[in-house]
């Protein structure tokens, strides 16, 4: 049986001093930079394999510098997650 937990939601005010705030912000930015990701190199991939309008030895080297970034974003990402909160007494 799967678990599926609920996907995350924002209620109340944007608070940017607020770390599980800014964390959150920089997941839905690594979501939305890994989706232009996909689709920009999967569009590139296909379009060389139909017409190959690019220098052969040139859209591998710009789809693995892409990745690096998103790997050190991804990284980054990890690095900086806010600890547990602890619960008001």
């Amino acid at each position: 049986m799967f678990i599926v937990e609920m996907p995350i939601r924002w209620y109340g005010p944007a608070d940017p001093t607020d770390p599980t705030y800014r964390h959150f912000e920089r997941i839905v930015n690594l979501c939305l930079h890994a989706g232009v990701f996909a689709a920009v190199n999967s569009g590139a991939w296909f379009v060389q394999e139909m017409r190959q309008p690019f220098p052969a030895d040139r859209l591998p080297w710009i789809t693995g510098i892409w990745f690096g970034v998103l790997l050190v974003q991804f990284i980054a990402v990890l690095v900086q997650r806010p600890g547990p909160i602890e619960p008001a007494e």
